[in-house]
């Protein structure tokens, strides 16, 4: 499977959900690149995720949506999105992400990705309200993530 756009997985998750808060679509991004790491074994998308004091974010995507509270498939079209991008094993993986995670309120999920263990280690010596764009690794994300799922957590590919 080959890495995509993170503009192109924030499109598929779109045209899944239709209209979402930023702060929503971030948080599912964040878990669909944890989970591609798990049952993929690679990243789902190149672009590094930061630990920015309200949760993980990827810049990329937050500069297109800056100023913006809720986005739509289109607008994310309009700035070269394109769900038809991924391939069936990523779509599968989101799908899978967007089962477990896409019902649950932004705040929660807000709350569980500050809860968990690459967010924190990542943001360690910063105090709760203090910027910081230092980079979430990708092995933190996959060493977490795979012992959550060892765990049996609810969540499956």
């Amino acid at each position: 499977m080959a890495t995509t756009n993170v503009i192109h997985v924030a499109a598929f998750i779109l045209r899944q959900t239709g209209t979402l808060t930023t702060m929503k679509l971030q948080k599912l991004i964040y878990y669909g690149q944890a989970w591609s790491l798990v049952w993929d074994g690679e990243p789902l998308f190149q672009q590094p995720i930061e630990a920015w004091a309200n949760g993980p974010i990827v810049r990329e995507l937050y500069d297109l949506h800056a100023g913006k509270y809720e986005i739509d498939l289109a607008f994310l079209q309009a700035r070269g999105g394109n769900p038809d991008a991924l391939t069936t094993s990523q779509q599968e993986t989101i799908q899978a992400v967007l089962h477990y995670y896409g019902q649950k309120p932004s705040q929660w999920l807000s709350d569980l990705t500050h809860s968990e263990r690459p967010w924190r280690e990542t943001r360690q010596g910063l105090s709760d309200r203090e910027r910081g764009y230092r980079e979430i690794s990708l092995a933190a994300m996959a060493e977490y993530y795979e012992g959550v799922y060892n765990e049996g957590v609810e969540v499956e590919a």
